[in-house]
């Protein structure tokens, strides 16, 4: 097994864990509060995720940025950033530009990196911290800790329920016709937006694989012209009316684990591919002209 793998089946347990830590943390965003979510690549679709649910919760304003593309002079009450190394450069720029502005937490694995001062309050998950270079417990544990962070939001799981889904989700086989596809589409509504775009990046970081994501609505304005027999649409939680008939239409296979929290469906979206990788000669842990953080010159 490679540590990716290992990392990955952890992930129900180390959710878990994030639930009982968001219970105990000061420093998360308050409700009616106007706040900016932050981060880099996996960082930043965890951050799009949070944004969504916490508007879904009613708790207040929510944007979500890239850092490099932090809109200067935006007011917030609150500024939350996502940092697995706690090295990004953008990262760190962008909260030692904030300092003194506004409120900032971060989140990160590693309390031994300059964010716990670049930072006004920081919580740290070092249990949840990953050998790999490609992101997966790390990234789950800190929306899992910043969505126990909001209580009830309508319609969606708690973070408890969530963490059994995933038990399934990491032994479970995945389906010989999603394994053997050449193309895979994923899709997303609302805050699981945010995880279609995780799942395209895994299958692209780890396996260099022909993915593309989507918001589900906007699928068939155009990306579904590249669904067809031996391609893959994958929707992360509740189906759009009519789309189930479309991707059949066009001869596409359709994977919809409506029943499934959607943060739980897209441990099988990791675990694919780490398959993939692996099917292809490839090296998961070792991901081709990656690193684990992005430091800048």
């Amino acid at each position: 097994m490679s540590r990716t793998a290992a990392e990955i089946a952890t992930q129900p347990a180390c959710w878990h864990r994030a639930a009982k830590a968001a219970a105990s943390f000061d420093g998360l965003p308050r409700p009616g509060e106007r706040v900016a979510v932050t981060g880099c690549g996996t960082s930043w679709f965890m951050a799009l995720a949070y944004a969504a649910l916490r508007e879904a919760a009613g708790q207040g304003e929510t944007d979500a940025f890239a850092s490099s593309e932090f809109p200067a002079g935006r007011r917030y009450d609150r500024v939350v950033a996502i940092t697995r190394s706690g090295t990004t450069t953008e990262v760190l720029d962008l909260l030692r530009r904030l300092k003194g502005t506004v409120p900032t937490v971060a989140l990160t694995a590693d309390p031994r990196t300059p964010v716990m001062d670049a930072a006004d309050t920081v919580a740290v998950l070092d249990w949840a911290d990953e050998e790999s270079v490609v992101q997966t417990r790390f990234a789950t544990t800190a929306l899992a800790f910043l969505r126990a962070g909001l209580g009830d939001v309508p319609g969606v799981k708690s973070v408890a329920q969530a963490a059994l889904d995933a038990e399934l989700a990491v032994t479970e086989p995945l389906p010989a016709a999603v394994v053997e596809a050449e193309q895979w589409t994923f899709l997303g509504r609302g805050w699981t937006y945010g995880l279609a775009l995780e799942a395209a990046l895994k299958m692209r970081e780890a396996a260099g694989a022909w993915t593309e994501a989507y918001p589900a609505m906007e699928y068939r304005h155009g990306p579904i012209s590249i669904t067809g027999p031996g391609r893959v649409a994958w929707m992360f939680g509740t189906l759009p009316e009519g789309l189930a008939a479309d991707v059949a239409r066009v001869g596409g296979e359709l994977v919809a684990r409506q029943e499934a929290d959607p943060l739980a469906d897209l441990i099988r979206a990791q675990r694919l591919a780490v398959t993939l990788a692996e099917s292809h000669g490839q090296d998961p842990d070792r991901p081709r002209n990656l690193t684990r953080s992005v430091i800048l010159g």
